[in-house]
């Protein structure tokens, strides 16, 4: 799939609720499982379609984001719904801060880390 944040990704998990209109006009509350996020928009996985243009609500604990649906896609067994934030909303760790929550250039820094440590003699035995 195609790259189209700007904003650097976290790796999260963590369960939140998504409430969204279907084409008929009926409010749908979903759980959904928060899979990255972004200063911008998040990545939900959630197990039914919901429609491209949608506004959604995400609810976490006491706080909620709201957005717009760009991209719905199933892959393997349910739909990841890729959600631009509107403007004005914006994720910060201090207003929200998933459980699960890793910052992917910290692997890439510490596997760069690692390869410029020489190794011991032991890692040979």
């Amino acid at each position: 799939m195609q790259e189209r944040r700007n904003d650097a990704r976290m790796l999260c998990a963590e369960l939140v609720q998504l409430t969204y209109k279907d084409q008929a006009g009926y409010q749908r509350k979903r759980v959904a499982n928060l899979e990255d996020i972004s200063l911008t928009g998040v990545c939900l996985q959630v197990e039914a379609r919901v429609p491209e243009g949608c506004q959604v609500t995400i609810r976490y604990g006491d706080g909620e984001l709201l957005g717009t649906v760009r991209y719905c896609v199933f892959r393997d067994t349910s739909y990841f719904l890729g959600i631009q934030f509107d403007e004005g909303c914006r994720w910060s760790t201090q207003h929200f801060r998933p459980e699960h929550l890793l910052d992917p250039r910290d692997l890439v820094q510490e596997a760069l880390r690692r390869r410029s440590q020489p190794e011991s003699p032991a890692a040979h035995d």
